[in-house]
């Protein structure tokens, strides 16, 4: 007796049934039997990246891709092979674009691994993202973010945070190694700034950033550390933690200067490492030059002191601010007023800080530019009372003036990516003629700000570093009759002279040899000849044979006020005519004159250590520091400029939290006592 059988099977087992068939089984005398029989349900994998199509009995079976919606005969007999080379062109069109290929593992589960998946590779770039975006190690164990790495790459292995830290110490180690390499291979000295910094959990930090221009002429600032500093903070700690961390870098015999505020401690930490250099003869010009005072700083503590007694005009325009911030329907009514008057709302009226001079300098130029608006505000508001007079908005801008000049100087000597150490005079001296100016003005209160002012210049003036005079040769006249600069120059000049002339002469000791083997081979005319040259080189050279490069270039003539140069360009191109002057010009131009980016580095301190991650281990907080310093300087900004630490009163409420700088940006403000 014959039976109808069954539904074929895949010679791989991969055919299976998809549900209930009839069968006729031929029965004595003629007659069918009609009966039922339940097939195995469908097991292989491939069947859910397909759906199938309702049929009839009878009826082929057919059934859809899930991704693209192409229609496949889905009968049994014909297997499942089909199905699953679909499956695969199909699923590699959709992951073409992250570079993955489709594989098939032995038990016929599909997924998608990267071809060239290296574990090492793909944990660096998280901990690199952990470093730049200041995330938390544990940013590695939130169940979304495994989700995205487990859909992106299903053999990796499970990432902890105890494995982030530790390639973040990896990190931090192979970058301090070719850093340091850079550092003792660079061809110009290098130039230290440090400052304190106490962090949220009230721990003492110090900073060390190095300042160096590289063989291509380019200006680099780096943090080489930002390192736990127990008290006490005397000078003699100080001085033995810089020296410890100077040490360490391998960078002793080519320091050039040290920039620092004018604390107490710090003078005192000066002299002792003046004294340590010196006597191991690392320092040049005996250490005269080594100490360079903040110009940033000093420039606070003159305005500071000028400002102590604050016009009634200034306290007018501080209520005025803090009445319209009051509400917010204050603000809005003062945007209309800023509408009627044809005003730009997008400047901004800024509220100041009281203890920080620049912020009230950013006020009252913002409130002068809204003058109008502030009047017009008066007359539709009754309640607004702090409006000044025009007497006392004539006050406002002179005293705004009056500021200006100091803070652009304080915005110039803040910079930290180009060279400040030009611009230091010429600022100087301006500010000098404007005090003078200033106290002999008719106005009372402009005339006694500018004499307590001018008095405490005065002070500092006489401490200032004469390094700085170098680098200005546009007013190079003045300064030698001011400060006897040329006394200090040309002795500094000398020893790099001095040194490239033990370089050169240990050069042709060793080449001497094969000179002498040359001239032996000469024939009697070319000898002639090149006595000859010698003898009309030397008549026309005889006449500035005796001046120095540095005497040659202080009598060419000096270019236009007006010209933009870039004054390391300006030497590069400079380098082979003037050799032993550019190699002094390279380290003095390398000389920060403010702590800024020492400070700068607090900035990102207080972002690594915040309010949740305040018991991190210093360690760490330094490798995180530092690493991020090292590998995105260029490409994350930790800067603090002054105009940031006053709040836009007209911004949004949504905004004022991406404005605003934290709290410990604000304290460490370049600018701040």
């Amino acid at each position: 007796m014959a039976t109808t059988q069954e539904s074929d099977v895949h010679p791989l087992g991969l055919g299976d049934s998809h549900g209930d068939e009839e069968t006729t089984q031929p029965i004595p005398g003629g007659s069918e039997k009609t009966e039922t029989k339940k097939k195995r349900r469908r097991s292989s994998e491939v069947w859910n990246e397909f759906t199938l199509i309702p049929s009839q009995p009878g009826e082929t079976s057919y059934c859809t891709c899930n991704k693209c919606g192409h229609k496949f005969n889905a009968e049994s007999k014909n297997g499942t092979g089909n199905l699953r080379r679909h499956v695969l062109t199909c699923q590699k069109k959709t992951t073409t674009e992250v570079g993955q290929f489709l594989v098939t593992s032995d038990k016929g589960i599909l997924h998608t691994p990267k071809s060239n998946f290296n574990q090492d590779t793909f944990r660096e770039l998280v901990v690199h993202a952990i470093i730049r975006h200041d995330l938390p190690f544990s940013f590695v164990e939130y169940e979304g973010i495994r989700n995205i790495f487990s859909y992106l790459e299903s053999r990796r292995t499970t990432f902890t945070r105890n494995t982030a830290k530790s390639y973040t110490k990896k990190t931090y180690g192979k970058e301090m190694k070719r850093l340091r390499d850079e550092l003792i291979a660079c061809p110009s000295r290098i130039c230290l700034t440090s400052d304190a910094w106490t962090s949220i959990a009230t721990d003492g930090y110090l900073s060390l950033t190095a300042h160096y221009v590289d063989s291509n002429w380019v200006l680099r600032k780096k943090i080489l550390n930002f390192s736990h500093f127990s008290p006490p903070h005397s000078g003699i700690a100080l001085a033995e933690k810089i020296t410890d961390m100077v040490t360490s870098w391998g960078i002793e015999k080519k320091l050039f200067s040290i920039t620092l505020d004018n604390a107490s401690a710090n003078d005192s930490c000066v002299a002792i490492l003046k004294t340590n250099f010196t006597s191991k003869n690392l320092l040049l010009h005996d250490g005269e030059l080594f100490h360079v005072r903040c110009c940033a700083h000093i420039l606070n503590l003159i305005v500071q002191d000028g400002l102590k007694e604050i016009d009634e005009a200034v306290i007018k325009i501080r209520d005025s601010v803090k009445y319209i911030r009051g509400s917010e329907g204050r603000k809005i009514k003062f945007r209309q007023c800023i509408s009627q008057t044809s005003l730009e709302s997008k400047k901004g009226l800024h509220q100041d800080v009281p203890t920080r001079w620049n912020s009230t300098y950013k006020m009252l130029s913002s409130a002068i530019y809204y003058r109008r608006a502030l009047c017009y505000y008066k007359m539709c508001d009754s309640n607004y009372e702090s409006c000044p007079t025009e007497e006392e908005w004539t006050r406002v801008e002179k005293i705004s003036g009056f500021l200006g000049v100091f803070y652009e100087a304080t915005n110039a000597f803040s910079g930290s990516l180009y060279p400040t150490s030009n611009l230091y005079f010429p600022h100087v001296f301006f500010i000098q003629l404007h005090l003078v100016e200033r106290s002999k003005s008719s106005d009372k209160y402009m005339k006694k700000i500018a004499q307590q002012m001018l008095q405490k210049f005065s002070k500092y003036w006489s401490k200032f570093n004469l390094l700085l005079a170098i680098a200005v040769k546009a007013l190079w006249s003045r300064v030698s009759r001011i400060i006897k600069g040329q006394e200090h120059t040309f002795p500094l000049f000398d020893e790099y002279v001095q040194h490239s002339t033990t370089m050169n002469t240990s050069s042709c000791s060793r080449g001497s040899g094969d000179q002498t083997m040359q001239h032996n081979g000469e024939n009697s005319i070319q000898s002639k000849f090149f006595e000859e040259l010698e003898q009309y080189t030397s008549s026309e050279l005889d006449a500035t044979s005796q001046k120095s490069q540095l005497e040659l270039y202080l009598e060419e003539p000096t270019l236009s006020r007006t010209m933009s140069v870039d004054v390391l360009d300006f030497w590069k191109s400079q380098e082979f005519k003037y050799p032993d002057l550019a190699r002094l010009a390279r380290d003095v131009l390398c000389v920060p004159i403010s702590t800024v980016a020492s400070e700068s580095a607090f900035s990102l301190g207080g972002r690594i250590l915040d309010q949740y991650r305040s018991s991190m281990s210093p360690p760490t907080v330094e490798a995180l520091a530092c690493t991020r310093d090292w590998l995105f300087g260029g490409t994350v900004t930790t800067e603090v400029k002054p105009d940031e630490i006053t709040e836009n009163v007209l911004a949004s409420y949504s905004n004022n939290e991406e404005t605003n700088l934290s709290a410990a940006e604000v304290t460490n403000s370049n600018v701040v006592e």
